[in-house]
């Protein structure tokens, strides 16, 4: 089988979004209504996410624009004044970035040269003299479970749950343990693994978070984070291993990862219920082994815009329809013949090829693209391979529980893992942290602590989005209220969950 190197995806827009903390601890907000920029926000939600614009960058410094999800940029007036519209000039709305050692952000605009400083409510550039009020603490707005790649190293950072540490030897992110959940709280970060633990200052993996596991976090643009201890220690692979551990001697960029959203891998199966796998030493496809291995999985790479899919194998490369209707997985992304248009059954996935016929499995065990019309036999069971778990963040925020209500609720900052347990494909089961289950209401409103396990159905709308069928036979939805509802028969935006 032809093998390629494993090439890490260039950076999408969401991995270069960010939020900015005042030293109130409040977040820059953009008030659409009112056309003003403010800093009373508490959490981070999209009013609070602005993607920065680099155009040119030094070491220690980057001239940038910050553009709102709105598409409109944050613009200093010559009264020290701040909105948010379209650049008038070519320097308008530009701000010289300077990264400070203790991960803080100072913004000075490039025409009046005043910094960007908030009271606590309002914002505004007056000030040519730094001080405190100038610092802004930047935090990645990307989905909090993450995956940390190696740019010197050429590795992503994976958890050994039998020796209770953590390795930068991952070549392919396949595997549920180089996701990590990305906690903040307090200003610091907690790094945690697919199986619940966190990493610590003393290199290892522990059960509970405490300040032996608080990590400071710098950022730059283009999502580059380096992790330390704040007390000079910088977290980065060491060793033959590669261990990551604390050290205070880096070299070359060894402390710097590139932060990005978890990858989604996936098996399918046929009606045969036989794993389909890519040939080792050929580029055939087939549904012939009964036990799930590496050459069985394959990444879920979607356009958000359009239902069309590509599917990546663990040898580098996509699965393409070639000639006499065979599918291989010898593909490259731009080849239009890796683009496969998808369709969903009661959570099974049915995959239509750019010649318009359906893929199925041969008499032969090869995957092919023979049928005009589909069948059972061009059904494929599909299931989250590196996802044991699911963060859910909707348009109003991350879902979990929170001390002031009994339901479970869609407008949090921080997430509670939802536990996934398969019974039919496509068919999962939701178990809270606590073990219970989750329970519907007669409202379609949920609660955590359910007795008996109910089938939730997931369809894969994109790279990392989701919609769920719940068990009362509507769309799970976010609410504005910030209540978690089932009660949509069509997909909206509030039905769309990243996960």
């Amino acid at each position: 089988m032809e093998e390629v190197e494993w090439t890490p995806r260039q950076p999408r827009a969401e991995d270069l979004r960010v939020g900015l903390i005042s030293w109130a601890g409040s977040y820059l907000t953009y008030e659409p209504y009112k056309n003003t920029v403010t800093a009373t926000a508490k959490g981070l939600g999209r009013r609070q996410t602005w993607e920065i614009l680099v155009s040119n960058e030094h070491e220690t410094q980057a001239v940038v624009r910050l553009r709102s999800l709105q598409g409109l940029y944050l613009l200093c007036e010559a009264d020290g004044s701040l909105c948010y519209g379209r650049p008038r000039t070519s320097h308008h709305g530009c701000f010289l970035i300077r990264f400070h050692r203790n991960g803080q952000w100072t913004l000075q605009c490039i025409i009046s040269g005043r910094y960007l400083e908030s009271d606590g409510e309002d914002v505004f550039c007056t000030s040519r003299v730094l001080s405190a009020y100038h610092m802004w603490t930047p935090r990645p707005a990307l989905h909090v479970h993450v995956i940390l790649f190696s740019p010197l190293n050429h590795c992503y950072a994976r958890a050994d749950p039998t020796m209770g540490r953590v390795w930068v030897d991952a070549p392919i992110p396949c595997l549920e343990e180089c996701g990590f959940l990305l906690h903040f709280q307090d200003g610091c970060y907690h790094l945690e693994t697919s199986a619940h633990t966190f990493l610590s200052h003393l290199d290892r993996l522990v059960s509970q978070p405490s300040t032996q596991t608080a990590f400071h976090m710098q950022v730059r643009p283009g999502g580059l984070v380096a992790l330390s201890d704040g007390e000079g220690g910088m977290l980065y692979p060491q060793g033959t291993r590669l261990l990551l551990s604390l050290g205070s001697n880096p070299h070359g960029g060894e402390e710097w990862f590139i932060l990005q959203r978890c990858p989604t891998w996936v098996s399918l199966t046929s009606k045969a219920r036989k794993f389909l796998s890519v040939i080792y030493g050929k580029c055939w496809v087939c549904a012939a082994s009964e036990h799930i291995s590496p050459m069985s999985l394959f990444q879920f790479e979607c356009d958000n815009e359009t239902p069309t899919l590509q599917l990546r194998s663990a040898n580098g490369c996509y699965l393409a329809q070639r000639r006499h209707r065979a599918v291989m997985a010898d593909g490259h992304p731009v080849e239009c013949e890796t683009f496969f248009r998808m369709h969903w059954n009661c959570g099974r996935i049915l995959l239509q090829s750019p010649n318009g016929r359906f893929l199925g499995i041969a008499a032969n065990g090869l995957l092919m693209a023979s049928a005009t019309v589909p069948g059972p036999n061009e059904e494929f069971g599909i299931r989250l391979a590196n996802r044991p778990f699911l963060a859910l963040r909707g348009r109003y925020g991350y879902v979990g529980t929170s001390s002031e209500h009994d339901l479970l609720q869609c407008n949090m900052d921080q997430p509670d893992c939802i536990h996934l347990l398969p019974c039919r494909q496509g068919i999962y089961h939701f178990q809270a942290q606590g073990g219970s289950f989750w329970s519907i209401t007669s409202f379609g409103t949920f609660r955590p602590w359910g007795k008996f396990a109910l089938n939730f159905c997931i369809e894969l709308q994109g790279s990392n989005l989701l919609t769920v069928l719940a068990p009362n036979g509507f769309y799970m939805r976010s609410d504005r209220s910030g209540t978690l509802l089932a009660d949509s028969e069509d997909i909206t935006k509030e039905c769309i969950w990243e996960f």
